[in-house]
């Protein structure tokens, strides 16, 4: 009978600790009297209310307790629940963290930070401002350092140096000793790695690690904007030295060894300023009446020996850079430019998926290997789209790349036509199938031969372009089946399917310009953002249209677990077709000849690292390539200070809005602190700046003027003043 009693108070005495933690942990700050606890648990009992005293008694005496105040209790500040989150700063000096841990993101104001900077990993507890407020969060230590090297311009005084950071959302200095062990003047940008962290109440130390040079300089300024994501600006002359001394000749032992496609009809097409061409095309009739299409790439695996000295310094980079001037290439100009480079009239080295198909773009059969190549003609999106246009074979000069007229080969006619109508039947059976048809406007620059800015252009594609594309994708989309029906390890290239709330978030913005979303079922979903992105093609809100569909999307990434591809509508894909800038198709090269000799499957661990890397590094590009873009805006803009624009909102923050201009596509901001006739908040449910008295919004999506009121070039900012809103005719 003891036994029972003893089990039964066992089980009572845990329930009730487990309810006290409950209660205590969602409001860690708040400090509770003895009758808050016991009304909170509805413990009405004397012998319940009893157990509470002593329990309370007990983990006070532990120290998992502590009565800050006479009679009120709270949790001992090591035993609040802790979570690992990620730093997202703010432009205020404030920030929010992201955990996977928690469903919210939670607020941290500047003083709560313990020197955590943007993207650092941390270890973080809640506390409540009030019993209606939402908990905020504040950091207990960092415990992984996103980076350690920061860019910035210097600013000097009598004893030391300041290194203000370009990021603006690195709220801190940088303090560096004088003298520096590179030399730096007042003005200069340079690299800082940071030696000792700062807190909150003291600036972080660092040393100068490289000095760009005078900032405001656009040589300093581009390879400033590499620094900030470690992008190499060039190739160290270990590297140099190791690619020059490769045997790049092509030998006939090694042509016995390949599929020889010298004497077929080959070309290339790539943009008109083109320095690489790592994909060609081959064209045949067969007897049968059927259509030999060969998509050539460039064998970059046949002379990248793999784990050499050049082989980590592609893996390292994993991806080209295209800055707004210039490519930062994956491998040297001896490979990149040259041997791997499908150039005309040049045997080449290739790896090739060759498709038998008919007229109706039915695939008969396939075949992968290794190639040897030769391309008779180089063309240029331009003079493509010519041929396709007028079905004629003159290239008249002021289209021709040549710098005169002249005239293809009905040959080249016929296949250009032919394999255009097999591209469009692709793309229309992709459609069909659920594919997205994102035909974005790409913003470029007309520069001189100082990289000044003369104006801006719009590139969209034409038949060319998606004739070319569709090829590729073909190519690519075969690859990943032939291997991945063998089920061994390959590198995929995957997209998720879209999250729902952003979905919901693009519908509330498109509706102010007449437009909808069906978000009943996922095929209306594909069929609705179809009709949505025609709908807007060529209207003043396709940028901005665009552009937020495109961040609704799930962000594509390699991994060796393959999910299919949402934007494509394809079960398998991967990244086959330009190995020349991309890494991961080396990685997939490799991998495919090593199955073609039915060697085992490779190690799965291994290469979901390498994607994961490739995957970051892939990121960090993108972002460099879009803050190079950012620089060229505020550039360009200069000249119209004092001018006024019509533009979007095509961004709210708690910091002000973005605008973008109809006439340029440029994007600056009108700040929270400039608006003059009333303090405003940001309203994220809506979407919104709101005024505190008037009740005034201004939303995502909106049509304003604005004025250009300075363009700050080294901070990449366009700071604008906003006149009013644009009512709708």
């Amino acid at each position: 009978m003891s036994k029972k009693k003893g089990k039964k108070k066992g089980r009572r005495d845990y329930g009730l600790t487990k309810a006290l933690y409950t209660l205590l942990e969602k409001t860690p700050d708040k400090k509770y009297s003895f009758k808050e606890i016991a009304s909170t648990l509805n413990l009405r009992e004397t012998s319940e209310r009893n157990k509470l005293i002593t329990l309370i008694g007990e983990l006070k005496a532990k120290g998992k307790l502590k009565e800050p105040i006479s009679g009120r209790f709270m949790l001992a500040t090591s035993n609040q629940p802790t979570y690992t989150g990620t730093i997202d700063m703010t432009q205020s000096g404030n920030a929010y963290v992201v955990s996977e841990e928690l469903d919210d993101d939670f607020f941290v104001h500047k003083s709560k930070l313990k020197g955590a900077l943007h993207k650092d990993e941390v270890r973080f507890s809640l506390h409540s401002r009030g019993s209606k407020s939402k908990p905020e969060a504040k950091v207990i230590n960092v415990a992984k350092r996103f980076k350690t090297r920061f860019v910035g311009e210097v600013e000097e005084s009598e004893h030391f140096y300041f290194i203000k950071v370009s990021d603006n959302r690195m709220n801190q200095d940088i303090f560096i000793s004088k003298p520096s062990e590179v030399q730096i003047t007042e003005g200069d940008k340079v690299v800082v790695e940071i030696v000792v962290w700062g807190t909150e109440h003291q600036a972080p130390e660092g040393k100068i690690i490289e000095n760009l040079g005078e900032g405001g300089l656009h040589q300093t300024e581009i390879h400033a904007i590499l620094a900030e994501y470690d992008l190499p600006a060039r190739f160290s002359k270990e590297v140099e030295d190791y690619a020059n001394r490769i045997d790049t000749s092509i030998q006939a032992d090694q042509i016995k060894q390949r599929r020889d496609f010298r004497e077929t009809l080959t070309f290339t097409i790539d943009p008109k300023d083109a320095k690489d061409f790592d994909d060609a095309l081959s064209f045949k009739v067969l007897e049968n009446g059927a259509y030999e299409i060969g998509v050539h790439i460039a064998d970059v695996s046949h002379y990248l020996e793999e784990n050499s000295l050049l082989d980590e310094e592609a893996y390292e980079r994993a991806t080209s850079v295209y800055l707004v001037d210039r490519v930062v290439p994956m491998l040297p100009e001896i490979l990149s430019n040259q041997a791997c480079s499908l150039r005309p009239h040049e045997e080449k080295y290739t790896f090739s998926a060759v498709f038998e198909l008919n007229a109706k773009g039915e695939l008969l059969n396939q075949w992968f290997g290794r190639t040897v190549i030769c391309s008779q003609e180089r063309f240029a999106y331009e003079e493509a789209e010519h041929i396709l246009s007028t079905n004629e074979a003159e290239i008249p000069e002021e289209v021709s790349i040549r710098g005169e007229a002249y005239t293809v080969s009905e040959q080249v006619v016929e296949a250009l036509l032919a394999m255009n109508s097999l591209a469009k039947q692709f793309r229309a059976k992709r459609m069909a199938s659920g594919a997205i048809s994102f035909d974005k406007e790409e913003v470029r620059f007309n520069l001189d031969t100082n990289n000044e800015p003369l104006g801006v252009y719009f590139k969209r594609s034409g038949q060319s372009n998606k004739l070319i594309e569709e090829f590729m994708l073909l190519a690519n989309r075969k690859v990943a089946e032939f291997i991945g029906k063998q089920k061994k390890t390959f590198v995929y290239r995957i997209h998720d399917e879209p999250d729902l709330e952003k979905l919901e978030a693009l519908n509330g913005v498109v509706q102010r310009f007449g437009h909808r979303l069906d978000l009943s079922s996922t095929k209306k979903i594909v069929s609705s953002i179809n009709k949505l992105l025609a709908d807007v093609s060529g209207k003043t809100e396709q940028q901005l249209v665009d552009t937020l569909t495109i961040r609704s999307m799930s962000k594509a990434v390699y991994s060796t677990e393959n999910i299919g591809h949402y934007g494509l509508a394809f079960d398998y894909y991967t990244h086959f077709t330009s190995p020349i800038r991309r890494y991961p198709d080396v990685m997939v090269h490799r991998l495919l000849q090593a199955y073609l000799d039915q060697k085992p499957s490779a190690k799965q661990e291994e290469f979901e690292e390498r994607c994961s890397h490739c995957s970051s590094r892939e990121v960090l590009a993108a972002n460099a390539e879009r803050d190079s873009i950012k620089y060229m805006q505020v550039k360009f803009m200069q000249r119209y200070v004092g001018q006024t624009f019509a533009g979007v909102v095509s961004g709210v923050t708690d910091w002000g809005v973005f605008v973008e201009m109809d006439e340029n596509k440029c994007e600056g901001m009108v700040r929270i602190r400039d608006f003059k006739d009333d303090t405003y908040y940001f309203d994220q449910s809506e979407y919104a700046l709101v005024g505190h008295r008037t009740g005034n919004q201004l939303q995502l999506g909106e049509k304003v003027k604005v004025m250009i009121k300075s363009a700050d070039l080294e901070k990449r900012q366009l700071d604008l003043a906003f006149i009013s809103k644009v009512l709708e005719e």
